[in-house]
């Protein structure tokens, strides 16, 4: 079920990445009510464990500046 990825804060993104197998990440995401399949689950699952955030991404992230180099005002990120 497709759903709105401003839905998803930055702690259940947060405990996506201590999700070990495909498994725990379906019972994860039927707590916070949303419904995926175990195929999107082990993508979700590949394509986080293939991440890496340099310094500046990790602020950005965690509440930093946009990752573009404009003003907050005309950011469109």
């Amino acid at each position: 079920m497709p759903f709105d990825k401003k839905e998803i804060s930055k702690e259940m993104i947060e405990k996506a990445f201590q999700c070990k197998t495909a498994e725990d990440l379906i019972v994860l995401a039927k707590s916070e009510g949303f419904d995926i399949t175990k195929d999107e689950a082990e993508a979700y699952l590949a394509e986080i464990s293939d991440m890496e955030l340099n310094v500046e991404q990790l602020k950005n992230v965690a509440g930093g500046s946009c990752y573009g180099d404009c003003p907050d005002y005309e950011c469109d990120y």
